[in-house]
């Protein structure tokens, strides 16, 4: 399971390396995930990181932050369906009118949590 929790916590740097360096790329790519099987995609891969998040805590250097890092993407999985096409876009036309700051701002916070999340399963956890 770390190596799951690893793999997803490179993936969020990756992608909040993209938000950072290509905001514009990334709002393109998001168009694509603003659809009924996007939407179900997206909620079905935020509930398996969050059980593996919650799963590979009791072996990781934070457990008790992945463990909230692992609630939250559970809930957020969730109740991704419950938010709806509509809701959805329009988030993204917020996110979109502010231009690439948002962006930048979240892509920013994924890098941050991504390392975090990296840095938590990457080491062995130590005797108190």
């Amino acid at each position: 399971m770390k190596f799951l929790g690893l793999l997803f916590a490179v993936s969020m740097i990756f992608i909040g390396l993209v938000g950072l360096v290509a905001p514009g790329w990334f709002l393109t790519a998001a168009q694509y995930t603003i659809t009924p099987k996007g939407l179900y995609v997206i909620a079905a891969l935020r509930v398996v990181v969050g059980l593996v998040l919650l799963i590979a805590s009791s072996a990781s250097r934070l457990p008790k932050t992945l463990r909230v890092f692992g609630v939250i993407a559970l809930i957020a999985g969730l109740t991704t369906p419950l938010m709806g096409i509509e809701r959805a876009r329009a988030i993204f036309n917020w996110s979109s009118m502010y231009g690439t700051s948002v962006i930048r701002v979240w892509g920013g916070i994924a890098l941050v949590v991504g390392g975090l999340i990296a840095y938590a399963l990457a080491g062995y956890r130590r005797a108190v």
